[in-house]
């Protein structure tokens, strides 16, 4: 607009111009090697005037010729992205019916124009590998990779995803690994840490997250209990079996307070123990730890109890005296864990006078009896001479054993008429 009104202008001034130069005007001559034009100085301005706006009309003839292909552009480029909308939503779809094989032609075909590309190949990614197709899921990656670059956290969540589907566990350990490094407070970064060491069996790399992870709140407290019981479980397997009873007590010794006073953690250390035969080692903790005990019937305490039934130390009568003295005040509920974890310890002392008279009071609770109950209380009777009692309680044990048998043949009987004729 202002390029017309220029020339306008100098048009007019021209024109006004013009008559007050015509009697004084005077001719400019343009000499080249083979022509000479001469004109008078208003010609040479019209002509001035006339090449510009021939100059001005093809830079507006070629700007709107642009201008109409930029628009062309854009039409195209905006029924594309439609056009890959419409796929991306569609293709979703048929991933939430289980249709991947659709879904990852639907979303891959035109994910280069959707609103988030990457997302597009990266479940174009998703729908490949579930079609067990990992040459294509790679491809889409890496397409994804040549958008989003290799820190794009979406992404290698992604990958690492497919690198566990594809069972490449290393890779996957080797990526959740500098992912724990770039976004370690991350919730689903913690969660796919958790899923890879656990499968792994690293154990370690997992117990140094552990703090991260219950300040995350990924799992509710009963759940990151279980989880540490896992861990802490793994590690004293780990230990016992690479470095042995030594190497399990110096990782113990490392440990902190917390942990070394955690009741559940000691018992599972003496439980080892008693496993790899190491009974004295076992007696020294089991001895700190009943110091700790409950009067309850928790699975912790009766657990316990089991332990103390299996130790055979040199000499025990620190933990005889302890257990002696913390039954009389000892919930009725828990007494028969008790009664046998003590009957154990006197008969490994040949003290068969008072193991019968414990083994009596646990009797005394036949429900709560277990097979080798009857089995050792009855050699301890014969030991002190009470050979019709030891008689009585095996015939007793024997009834129970048949009892059981008969209940349980009757329950089958009826459920299956034919099974007695099978059993026959």
């Amino acid at each position: 607009m202002l390029r017309v009104l220029f020339l306008m202008l100098l048009l007019l001034a021209s024109l006004i111009a013009g008559p007050y130069l015509a009697g004084k005007q005077g001719y400019v001559r343009i000499e080249t090697a083979s022509h000479i034009v001469e004109m008078s100085i208003t010609t040479l301005v019209i002509f001035f005037v006339l090449a510009l706006a021939l100059v001005y009309s093809i830079e507006v003839v070629i700007s709107r010729f642009f201008r109409l292909s930029n628009n062309t552009y854009s039409w195209f480029s905006r029924r594309k992205r439609t056009k890959a909308q419409k796929q991306t939503l569609e293709g979703l779809m048929r991933m939430d019916e289980g249709d991947y094989s659709k879904a990852e032609k639907l979303i891959g075909k035109n994910a280069k124009h959707s609103d988030e590309p990457v997302l597009n190949f990266i479940k174009a990614a998703e729908a490949a590998q579930q079609r067990g197709d990992e040459f294509s899921a790679n491809r889409y990656l890496m397409e994804a990779t040549e958008i989003a670059g290799s820190d794009s956290l979406v992404l290698e969540i992604a990958r690492i995803r497919i690198l566990l589907q594809q069972n490449k566990l290393p890779a996957a350990r080797s990526s959740v690994d500098s992912l724990l490094l770039m976004a370690g407070k991350n919730k689903e970064v913690l969660k796919l840490a958790v899923e890879i060491y656990l499968k792994s069996k690293a154990y370690q790399a997992l117990d140094n997250i552990l703090d991260q992870i219950e300040k995350s709140g990924l799992y509710a407290s009963q759940e990151f209990v279980a989880l540490q019981t896992q861990v802490e479980d793994g590690l004293l397997d780990e230990k016992m079996n690479e470095e042995g009873v030594d190497g399990l007590l110096d990782w113990w010794d490392e440990q902190s307070r917390k942990r070394r006073n955690d009741a559940r953690v000691k018992l599972a250390l003496i439980t080892r123990l008693i496993d790899a035969n190491d009974h004295e080692s076992a007696y020294e903790f089991m001895l700190e730890l009943v110091k700790k005990l409950d009067s309850d019937n928790s699975p912790l305490t009766q657990e316990l109890f089991k332990q103390i039934s299996r130790l055979q130390p040199e000499d025990n009568s620190k933990l005889v005296k302890f257990i002696s003295k913390w039954l009389k005040g000892a919930n009725t509920s828990v007494q028969c864990c008790a009664h046998r974890a003590l009957g154990y310890l006197y008969v490994r002392n040949n003290d068969f006078a008072k193991a019968n008279e414990v083994f009596k009071a646990l009797i005394a609770n036949k429900e709560k009896l277990e097979p080798a109950d009857i089995t050792m209380a009855s050699y301890v009777f014969e030991q002190v001479g009470d050979k019709v009692a030891a008689q009585q309680l095996r015939e007793d044990g024997l009834k129970s054993v048949m009892a059981v048998e008969n209940l349980n043949l009757s329950e089958e009987t009826s459920e299956n008429p034919t099974a007695l004729l099978a059993q026959k």
